[in-house]
């Protein structure tokens, strides 16, 4: 008798098969406690509470969830929007969530602290195919890469739409996300910045990407911020001062932008010297974009 939405995202995994080998596939323990996000008629939310796990459950609707009475002491319902709202200490995560949300919330998942163990997600299929994409494939991008370097991902399984009640109009896909801890250590605003810049066009070589006027101001900006703030020398000018017969030499340091300062060259300066000047984000790994991102920070240049 409960009518669901499906313009809000609201396609109710009716298989049990399915939701027992999701169950199986996340390994449990039971002295760990699960967050679960999407919970519908609560099939999932059943089976972890027989396994006698503390469960948070998230719903935007109070409607399409319920919990037995015997196992409510074990079973914490919180009715609101997920992204809104402060996640609670879990050990794992089990969601079958709106698929608008998808992006927005495995970076608030693997931006939580304290650390999870790990979360078992469905997404859509395509969605699911991009998290675990290599360089070089056609779905490789800036999720990807993103993802990557924050979490292991792996593809668990498929999920045919008819396992669905109303069945969507897309196949789906379960993946296992596991954040790496300690987390690299980079600055991930910086690190955004500087693929999302290079992923605009993954098929251009990164010479290209980056001699868009939109990125140049940016940069040229950043840098002149940067050279303010850390007064970086260019010069040393050194004045010998006596004062009671003692002789410090005080050493000033300033960074003086020439008049004819051109951040587009020294951007390209930046790209030849650590050898990416015609390479394509589409085949760079991890690794590339962490000394490409070196190279820019050692020349003073950020994309935050």
């Amino acid at each position: 008798g409960i009518l669901f939405n499906p313009g809000a995202g609201q396609h109710i995994l009716k298989n049990p098969l399915v939701v027992n080998s999701i169950i199986e596939k996340a390994a449990l323990r039971r002295t760990d406690v699960i967050l679960e996000v999407g919970p519908g008629t609560a099939l999932k939310a059943v089976g972890l509470l027989w396994q006698k796990l503390w469960q948070h459950a998230f719903s935007e609707d109070n409607h399409s969830v319920f919990s037995p009475r015997c196992l409510a002491n074990k079973l914490e319902i919180k009715v609101g929007d997920v992204l809104k709202t402060d996640l609670p200490f879990f050990d794992a995560c089990v969601a079958n969530l709106p698929y608008q949300i998808s992006s927005p919330f495995v970076f608030k998942l693997l931006l939580h602290r304290p650390f999870f163990r790990c979360a078992i997600l469905m997404f859509q299929r395509e969605f699911a195919l991009r998290l675990v994409a290599k360089p070089g494939t056609k779905l490789y991008c800036r999720l990807s890469i993103n993802t990557q370097l924050l979490a292991r991902v792996d593809h668990l399984m498929k999920v045919g739409k008819n396992n669905f009640r109303p069945p969507p109009k897309v196949e789906s896909s379960v993946v296992r996300i596991e954040p790496k801890n300690p987390p690299p250590p980079i600055n991930f605003q910086e690190w955004d910045g500087l693929v999302r810049i290079a992923f605009v066009r993954k098929n251009k070589t990164l010479s290209a990407a980056f001699k868009s006027s939109a990125v140049e101001q940016l940069l040229d900006h950043n840098y002149r911020i940067h050279c303010s703030l850390h007064n970086t020398v260019s010069s040393f000018l050194i004045y010998e001062v006596l004062f009671l017969c003692t002789v410090t030499y005080i050493l000033t340091s300033r960074r003086e932008i020439p008049e004819n300062f051109k951040i587009a060259e020294k951007i390209q300066t930046v790209l030849k010297n650590t050898g990416y000047s015609e390479k394509r984000a589409r085949s760079m790994d991890i690794d590339d974009f962490i000394r490409l991102l070196h190279g820019f920070n050692s020349e003073g240049i950020h994309f935050s």
